[in-house]
């Protein structure tokens, strides 16, 4: 018995030493799992607080920024960029990157790891530059001195600033190259915050830099440039805005800037042909007189066209070739004027920002009978506003979010004669160029041109619906675009407003009434399916400009009335998704744009 016992008892000694090695390993290979997931496990603890750190730097670092507190913005991107780094650095061992292929956790892992590089991408080389421009720039050097500009730290900024740009820029391509097919909700949410953020970003960066790229050379730091100043009147509305009802030219010399020289849109008179070619597309849709006379260059909402058109006939008439042409509006004025305050009118009196547009657009005609005298006076407002500007007087901040409101609301744009420079504006907003749509953003635009010949568009309101739906077992989609006109003139407009402003019938409309041509432009892709007006079947005009699809519809409202146009068009496969959008003619008043309610039946 005791033999057996001490049999079974040394076969078990040697199981017990086979299995030895076996089990040890084992054993290392979970302490080894257990101590990657612990590590994996603080070290993503402590990345997360850093990138939750970083978020919230960023929100301060934006504040101090808005609040010119550039001392104070240092100090807090020098946070940001230690939070960063350590975010980066803990999410980049060998550790970490080899968990990354493991299932479940490890698509996470991988994208918690791109997050962080991002971030401390953007922080080293896109803020920090930033900040250090903005830390070496005071805002106020901006301001004219004795009518020039310092052009200098424009220069200077144009290394820092495209750096920043080209990294933003690099970020949101690596953003959303980010994949988060298997990831949980909130790497979900902070992948999607990233790329939210950047795209913003990136964009406003990138006008930045086109910015300060060309702003020393249109400046005059290469040698003189004159550029021809538009000042388009939108009571009498135009595609692009309004008639060009006065002009000026504007000479730029290293920094300095100078009125030389002022007309009237009227004293161009007529051509006996248009001054330049013009397509068959804008023949049709605008007419001859497109190119004809300077009050109708902006009938057409290219402004590249319109630019080119004036540019011309200025040449014709004065024998000068200009550099540029430049176009701002009474709006504009008025936002400018909440930067430089009251000037004082050759006229006697005032203009402020509160009256400007109501006395430029209105207030002139009931003042002033004849238009010489209106001409003097808005050449003189002109004069005043350009020479507070020049002297410096006025916030250099105030001035620039006016001047960015005007380009946010397409009431500035600015088209350059030489190649290299409007390679660079194209495509901004400043450009003034045809909606651009993208697979993922369908864009409009609605366009208005007067068809009273007098001043009655200061009444005219406009709102604007857009919307998309599918109603087709194809999956294309429908898209929608509603315009309401509204007449708001008194009940009495035809005898109690100057017959300059109501055109006196000259024009085979009614005193008081306003006619106006509503033209849609939809995206290249689009179809054109359908128009009404007031419920009732339309016969629009339908053209092509270009490869946009066209649709034109003449309206005729008495003082009160309201009428709504709709054109629908039919869009491709696969863009149902998209968003829809629109740009608009800039008129007296703000465009309101609303989503617009679609049935299918």
């Amino acid at each position: 018995m005791s033999d057996l016992t001490e049999s079974r008892r040394a076969r078990r000694r040697r199981a017990g030493s086979r299995r030895g090695p076996v089990f040890w390993t084992v054993l290392a290979l979970v302490l080894l799992l257990v101590g990657a997931v612990l590590w994996i496990g603080v070290r993503g603890a402590l990345a997360a607080r850093d990138l939750r750190q970083s978020v919230a730097l960023v929100t301060t670092a934006r504040s101090e920024i808005a609040a010119d507190d550039t001392g104070a913005a240092t100090a807090t991107v020098a946070q940001l960029r230690d939070r960063a780094s350590s975010a980066k650095r803990l999410t980049g061992d060998p550790v970490w990157r080899a968990a990354e292929v493991l299932p479940l956790a490890g698509p996470n892992l991988r994208a918690v790891r791109q997050v962080a590089s991002i971030v401390s991408d953007v922080s080293d080389n896109a803020v920090q530059p930033a900040v250090g421009v903005l830390d070496d720039v005071d805002v106020s050097q901006f301001k004219p001195k004795d009518g020039k500009v310092d052009l200098q730290p424009l220069v200077e900024a144009q290394g820092p600033v495209q750096r920043a740009t080209t990294t933003l820029a690099r970020a949101l391509v690596d953003a959303r190259a980010i994949d988060t097919s298997g990831t949980v909700d909130a790497v979900n949410d902070a992948v999607g915050q990233l790329v939210g953020t950047l795209t913003t970003t990136s964009a406003q960066a990138e006008v930045a830099d086109k910015a300060v790229q060309l702003a020393p050379a249109m400046l005059g730091a290469d040698g003189p440039k004159d550029y021809l100043l538009l000042f388009q009147n939108n009571a009498e509305l135009r595609a692009g805005g309004g008639i060009p009802g006065s002009v000026a030219l504007l000479h730029a010399a290293d920094g300095s800037l100078s009125l030389t020289r002022q007309a009237t849109g009227a004293s161009f008179g007529e051509a006996k042909s248009p001054v330049l070619p013009l397509s068959i597309d804008t023949r049709g849709i605008y007419g001859d007189i497109t190119g004809e006379y300077m009050q109708d260059v902006t009938l057409t909402p290219r402004f590249e066209l319109s630019a080119r058109l004036a540019r011309q006939m200025w040449k014709q008439r004065f024998g000068q070739e200009v550099d540029g042409v430049l176009s701002v509006d009474p709006v504009t004025l008025g936002y400018v004027l909440e930067a430089t305050g009251p000037v004082s009118l050759p006229t006697g009196g005032t203009l402020t920002s509160d009256d400007a547009t109501s006395l430029l657009l209105s207030g002139v005609y009931a003042r002033y009978q004849d238009p010489a005298a209106q001409d003097a006076f808005f050449a003189g407002a002109a004069q005043a506003v350009f020479a507070k500007v020049s002297s410096g007087a006025f916030d250099p901040k105030a001035f620039i979010a006016a001047l960015s409101t005007g380009v946010e609301e397409h009431r500035v744009k600015l088209w350059s004669a030489d190649a290299a420079e409007q390679r660079i504006i194209d495509g901004t907003t400043v450009a003034g160029g045809l909606p651009t749509s993208t697979t993922s953003a369908a864009r409009f635009g609605v366009y208005l041109n007067d068809g009273t010949g007098a001043k009655m568009d200061y009444y005219l309101t406009k709102d604007i619906s857009v919307g998309s739906t599918v109603c087709r077992s194809d999956g294309r989609p429908t898209w929608t675009v509603e315009v309401t006109l509204t007449n708001t003139a008194p009940a009495d407009a035809a005898t109690s407003l100057p017959e300059y402003v109501t055109g006196g019938g000259d024009y085979g409309v009614p005193p008081g009434q306003v006619k106006t041509n509503v033209i849609v432009y939809a995206p290249r892709s689009g179809v054109f399916l359908s128009a009404t007006q007031d419920s009732q079947v339309a016969a629009p005009q339908t053209a092509l400009d270009g490869a946009y699809p066209v649709v034109q519809l003449p309206t005729l409202l008495s003082p009160g009335q309201s009428t709504t146009v709709r054109v629908q068009f039919l869009g491709p496969a696969g863009s149902s998704t998209a968003t829809v959008a629109v740009d608009a003619t800039p008129g007296v008043h703000e465009t309101v744009t609303n989503p617009v309610a679609i049935s299918c039946e």
